[in-house]
């Protein structure tokens, strides 16, 4: 393996790993917000703050590993790792955190789903679009009657 593409990779690892291990932390600690980016993103982990805290502190501990794994994997690339070995740490910490981040995103998502639904408050209308003709229960009996002069 050439010396500037066993850097790059291993700096792409190393680098990867850090932020997987910073998005577990956080996410452990209940202090990732929501959104657009980091974190489990899914409809269920999107649906609410307590959801999207929750699927992340649940994916916490696959993430965290999947960046150990590329941390690992990117520093013996630094350090020296070539030829066959070099490409297998690559080949085997890719997949490794590819098997992990998507086994950290099920659990959340299917963690986020036990959460119960936010409560939409109090409606206007009993849950009727407020725009349509159609609903006779919001608006007033004068509302629709226009008055000549």
């Amino acid at each position: 393996m050439p010396i500037p593409v066993r850097l790059a990779l291993g700096v792409l690892l190393v680098v990867l790993g850090a932020a997987l291990l910073t998005i577990a932390v956080l996410g452990l600690r209940r202090k990732l917000r929501r959104n657009r980016w980091a974190g489990v993103r899914t409809a269920a982990s999107l649906r609410s703050d307590a959801a999207f805290a929750v699927a992340n502190q649940v994916a916490a501990a696959p993430l965290g590993a999947a960046g150990a794994v590329a941390v690992v994997g990117g520093g013996a690339l630094l350090a020296g790792a070539t030829g066959v070995l070099g490409w297998t740490l690559v080949v085997v910490s890719t997949i490794a955190v590819f098997v992990l981040t998507g086994v950290g995103g099920v659990a959340g998502d299917r963690a986020a789903n036990a959460v119960p639904a936010p409560d939409p408050g109090p409606s206007a209308c009993g849950g009727a679009c407020a725009g349509c003709d159609l609903v006779a229960g919001c608006r007033t009996a004068t509302a629709g009657v226009q008055q000549s002069s």
